[in-house]
């Protein structure tokens, strides 16, 4: 059985893995109360003696990017006294939840009971939340945040239905309760699920004065080039190293009624190759959702560019200066210096506002801001 979550965090502290931080240990307090709750609760089936199972109280850990939110959640999922349980990124839940709303409203009654086990009804909400708290007792969020009306729309619902079920949550966020869906269109629609969230889970800050990826960033180059064997290693140890032990998982982004695959991504981190980004028919919208999903993003292989390959960095410009915008931290393997990617040809003197901006991310100033 693995090491309670208190355990496991003094462990990593002896071994000088981690530093003490204050606002940590408040989290694992809150993980390992929650932790003794489900397992004081045990696991029933969905009904014992005619007795609904019992939502415990969750926790909702919040904080900038790089305070261990992520790693803590690990910890504690790898303790969690729960056999059915699930740990997946905010995003990816909800395009399942799309998905399975959209497939209960197109399927006929056989399609619907091979897949919910039901078929009655117009309302979706119930069989969908039957599906998840049938495969998961406990849910853990990585990176809550929600920008999308239609997900903001579905949640109040889905996750009260969720609570009656018996499920218990765990997430992550940079945002606090409050701040979620800020200025988002008919946002006081969105507030009473903001009241169940605070009324139904720990609101835990995880913002201490560190940001430990920030200092793994600050300690490397966070432009690597040229392309040889020295240099992809050095790009390989601090992807490992800012991944900390997190699985690549993968995530998919929904732009516009099609997907964009990016295998290698984990929490607010992703790891993609020039060609896979700017050689491809991609748009704004797809940069855009990329740097709204990502805090972090890995680029490499980025070549020396001449005219032939106009497009190609007419994307890469676009690329450049969506992460830009929303301030999100670049770490690239290039070829060449930024100054020398793409000096002469049709477009040179637009690529020059890219080359600026390269340099300026590769800045102690740029790497310390926080996103909104």
């Amino acid at each position: 059985m693995p090491a309670s979550i208190r355990t496991a965090y003094r462990d990593r502290l002896r071994a000088g893995e981690i530093q003490p931080d204050a606002a940590q240990e408040r989290a694992v307090e809150a993980l390992g109360r929650l932790e003794a709750d489900l397992d004081q609760a045990g696991e029933p089936g969905f009904s014992l003696f005619g007795r609904k199972p019992k939502s415990q109280r969750g926790v909702y850990l919040w904080g900038p990017v790089g305070r261990g939110k992520s790693m803590l959640m690990d910890m504690f999922f790898d303790s969690a006294p729960a056999r059915r349980k699930r740990r997946i990124h905010f995003h990816g839940f909800m395009g399942e939840v799309h998905a399975a709303i959209d497939a209960w409203r197109k399927g006929d009654a056989a399609a619907r009971k091979a897949r919910f086990g039901q078929h009655r009804g117009d309302d979706p909400i119930p069989p969908v939340a039957d599906l998840i708290a049938d495969q998961a007792r406990l849910l853990c969020f990585d990176e809550l945040q929600v920008t999308d009306i239609a997900d903001a729309m579905i949640l109040g619902r889905l996750f009260e239905a969720l609570f009656e079920r018996g499920v218990t949550l765990v997430a992550t966020s940079n945002r606090p309760p409050d701040d979620l869906y800020k200025d988002g269109l008919n946002r006081q629609l969105f507030l009473p699920f903001i009241e169940m969230l605070k009324s139904r889970m720990d609101v835990v800050g995880v913002k201490g004065p560190t940001d430990f990826r920030l200092d793994r960033l600050r300690s490397a180059r966070v432009w690597i080039a040229p392309i040889d064997d020295e240099s992809a290693a050095a790009f390989d140890a601090l992807w490992r190293d800012l991944l900390d032990g997190q699985a690549e998982t993968g995530a998919t982004l929904e732009v516009l009624g099609r997907r964009l695959h990016l295998p290698r991504a984990s929490g607010g981190l992703v790891r993609s190759s020039f060609s896979s980004l700017c050689d491809h028919a991609l748009g704004p919208n797809d940069y855009l959702a990329l740097a709204d999903r990502f805090h972090t993003v890995f680029l490499e292989d980025v070549p020396r560019l001449t005219p032939a390959r106009r497009s190609a960095a007419r994307r890469f410009n676009t690329l450049i200066d969506a992460l830009y915008e929303a301030r999100v931290r670049l770490v690239t393997l290039a070829e060449v210096a930024p100054r020398d990617l793409y000096p002469e040809g049709e477009g040179a003197f637009e690529f020059e506002r890219t080359v600026s901006r390269l340099e300026e991310m590769q800045s102690t100033a740029w790497l310390e801001q926080d996103r909104d």
